[in-house]
């Protein structure tokens, strides 16, 4: 089964989130924010760190390039609702996907799905 960290400071954004990759299969840890999910990555493994960029105390960008260091396998995917902010991340994460808000939660499935080669068969 796909493990997936997801990192979402806003509540209700991290429930429908979390919810949707659980319906479609994926094992998904939630937190609120970047501080918290750095010793998930130390303890555990994970498939795809799934963040905002925009968060409190230690932004996405920065918690990828941690990532990076710790898990390297563990794939990237940014969710953001800022253009320039997008722009960032392409620039210091050039190998994370990058997805803007809005987006149905279908969507985020689907390049879930997409980032390991499984159907496009979407169910949430």
């Amino acid at each position: 089964m796909i493990r997936i960290l997801l990192a979402e400071d806003d509540q209700a954004m991290r429930t429908y989130l979390a919810r949707a990759l659980e319906n479609a299969g994926y094992d998904v840890v939630a937190v609120d924010r970047g501080t918290q999910a750095l010793p998930h990555l130390e303890s555990d493994s994970f498939d795809l760190l799934l963040s905002d960029i925009v968060m409190p105390e230690m932004d996405g960008i920065e918690l990828a390039q941690r990532c990076a260091k710790i898990a390297p396998a563990t794939k990237v995917m940014f969710i953001t609702g800022f253009a320039a902010v997008s722009l960032r991340a392409s620039r210091e994460a050039p190998q994370a996907k990058v997805l803007s808000k809005p987006f149905h939660l279908r969507d985020i499935v689907l390049e879930v799905q997409r980032m390991f080669g499984l159907s496009e068969h979407v169910q949430i």
